[in-house]
């Protein structure tokens, strides 16, 4: 990252306002590392999700980059009250070439239980994958998902940038046989990006995210 941004995201999932999630960030850089703040929300009002995060991220060299995320978590539930867990999690970026980069993820990796006497615990989570940048227009990437007490996934997707001020998304993850497709719309220094997702059981999950880059240079 070059300059500071801050974007929110929210999305309806199935189309029922019970599962609306909501997400804000906000990424700052300086000259010792990329800071960045994260809060989500998902649910209604009588069960409810709640999380925020505190990440830290810098270069090692030319070739890596790592991050870490410091996340407080909290559930409320109607008529039983709520409760709160803090985990971590961590990444690392390994730019192999100038196109083909690889990466690892952990989500929770220890820690993260819930309740007064820790008998609900946060899932973790391990993901690697690889994105390849086929040209300044075209990138894909897939990766493998292990979740606790879940079954493998394979995600993978594409990325089609047709103008400087427009680009196309689609991909598929095989652990939930979701398929999802978006649109993105560069202006100044706005990114509004529309997408959706599809359960073949479940129906459609629509999104929209709105970003914003502080720099005041315009899309090239």
């Amino acid at each position: 990252m070059k300059n500071a941004s801050a974007g929110v995201y929210g999305e309806r999932r199935f189309m029922l306002d019970e599962l609306s999630l909501y997400q804000l960030a906000v990424a700052i850089p300086t000259n010792s590392g990329n800071f960045g703040v994260k809060a989500g929300y998902f649910g209604f009002s009588d069960y409810n999700e709640s999380q925020m995060g505190l990440a830290y991220a810098r270069k090692l060299g030319d070739k890596v980059d790592v991050g870490v995320q410091f996340n407080y978590n909290g559930v409320q539930i109607s008529g039983y009250g709520n409760s709160s867990a803090i985990n971590f999690e961590i990444g690392t970026i390994f730019h192999l070439t100038d196109r083909l980069h690889a990466g690892v993820h952990v989500y929770n990796p220890v820690g993260g239980k819930f309740g007064k006497n820790q008998e609900e615990k946060l899932a973790s989570v391990y993901t690697a994958g690889f994105g390849y940048e086929a040209s300044e227009k075209f990138f894909v990437s897939a990766e493998i998902e292990k979740e606790e007490n879940q079954q493998v996934s394979v995600n993978a997707g594409m990325q089609y940038k047709f103008l400087p001020q427009l680009m196309a998304r689609a991909g598929i993850a095989t652990n939930t046989s979701n398929v999802y497709a978006g649109v993105g719309l560069f202006l100044r220094s706005f990114r509004l990006d529309v997408v959706a997702s599809y359960h073949p059981q479940l129906g459609v999950t629509p999104g929209i995210l709105l970003a914003y880059n502080f720099s005041k240079k315009d899309v090239e």
